[in-house]
């Protein structure tokens, strides 16, 4: 296997979670005695640009496909996220009416709405038709198609939709050929224009021990040490940078083209750097030990299911989210033995079965039904918000889990 971004040769093994489904690739009603594919879920380190990846051994577009299941809208949280983004970056940029705002993975059009509702020129392009059915519906023009350097090149430039703001939240590490994707924007922005990505920071990962986030759907795992040399290799420079909570720590980058001197780089990029220096990211003594905190995990999640379960105790999961069934078939987890179901706002994953372990997706209403005694948050980041919407489980005795970065009860 080989780095997909420095082609190196790939020998340094940073996590191992043996097979899985992609994560999630849920299990329709009536496929419930159909096989399941399951792939290797390794990651390994590139020790020339330090780039953590797992191998496409699931292709992108069998993954991104019409019938994936991850709506943004449904979490209140992140749409309100998107808000806010969307209201700063006016005021700092002055985007108006003559400005143009692409959105990579623009998803159920959750973001570009907010632009859209200020007068500003929008235009998504996402890869999954039934999410991009959703843009559209929400009046946000979306091309259905995976972006890079041909998109760009064919559809963009010619139709006069270079951008003054290119974006892209929580694509990077699902893209497989990011020299493509950051070649693409590269062409498509304007000369002063800016793009920003969000992504899962590595080094929040390996701080509290967020191995869960790992799955197919992810190909990279980033730091802005390989983010900086990534931009810079397709002739872009990170100006800017912001540390934010989201999806358990996540880093948010401003780019411009190389030649656009207009943008001084803020300290706040040579500190992050040198922050990431100093905790050992350009060395391999970093990666090496991360799998015994992920065996860690796996063993008290075992021990505590078990525990309740010669309790007498009834245990629901919260969240049909790919953290959830990485934890769960990592574990090993089948059926509904420990794991009653798991509750889920989306529709679209309701009366489906989650992929490996096969526990059932009910609505959130179920858990007011069944009263179950304890509710595992399978997305973690998401606690509070979640904490707040099932607060009501306080009425009988009910009790709040997770398992990452370490077991906690509340």
């Amino acid at each position: 296997m080989n780095c997909r971004h420095c082609k190196a040769t790939l020998t340094h093994q940073f996590a191992d979670l043996v097979t899985c489904p992609p994560s999630n690739a849920m299990v329709a009603a009536g496929q419930e005695n159909q096989p399941e594919q399951y792939y290797p879920l390794k990651v390994y380190v590139c020790d020339q640009c330090w780039l953590v990846q797992t191998d496409e051994l699931e292709k992108a577009e069998d993954i991104f496909n019409a019938e994936y299941t991850y709506f943004s809208s449904f979490s209140t949280s992140w749409v309100a996220h998107a808000k806010q983004y969307a209201e700063m970056m006016v005021e700092r940029f002055g985007f108006d009416a003559n400005s143009q705002v692409v959105e990579i993975a623009s998803n159920d059009g959750y973001l570009l709405q907010w632009f859209a509702k200020m007068g500003i020129p929008v235009l998504g392009v996402d890869p999954t038709a039934n999410t991009a059915a959703a843009a559209k519906e929400k009046g946000i023009d979306t091309i259905v198609d995976f972006f890079g350097k041909r998109v760009a090149t064919e559809r963009l430039v010619p139709e006069g939709k270079m951008a003054d703001l290119i974006l892209g939240n929580n694509v990077l590490a699902h893209v497989p050929d990011i020299n493509d994707l950051v070649g693409g924007i590269k062409i498509a922005l304007k000369p002063t224009g800016v793009a920003t990505m969000e992504f899962p920071h590595l080094m929040r990962l390996v701080m509290e021990n967020q191995f869960d986030t790992i799955y197919h759907e992810h190909f990279s795992y980033l730091s802005l040490t390989f983010v900086q040399r990534l931009f810079r290799s397709q002739g872009l420079e990170i100006f800017d940078v912001e540390e934010w909570g989201t999806h358990g720590g996540s880093l948010r980058i401003f780019a411009r083209h190389t030649a656009d001197d207009s943008k001084p780089v803020s300290e706040r990029v040579t500190d992050l750097l040198a922050r990431e220096d100093a905790l050992g990211m350009k060395g391999l003594e970093y990666y090496t030990g991360f799998q015994q905190k992920i065996d860690d995990i796996k063993y008290a999640f075992w021990t505590w299911l078990i525990e309740q379960k010669r309790a007498g105790k009834t245990v629901v999961g919260y969240g049909a989210a790919a953290k959830g069934n990485t934890l769960m078939n990592y574990a090993g987890l089948k059926g509904t033995d420990l794991i009653a179901y798991v509750a889920d706002a989306n529709p679209h994953k309701q009366k489906k079965l989650n992929p490996g372990n096969r526990v059932p997706v009910l609505p959130p209403s179920t858990i007011a039904e069944t009263k179950p005694d304890f509710v595992i948050i399978f997305p973690w980041n998401l606690s509070k918000e979640i904490g707040e919407q099932l607060k009501y489980i306080r009425d009988w005795g009910g009790k709040f889990v997770r398992f990452i970065p370490a077991l906690e009860e509340f």
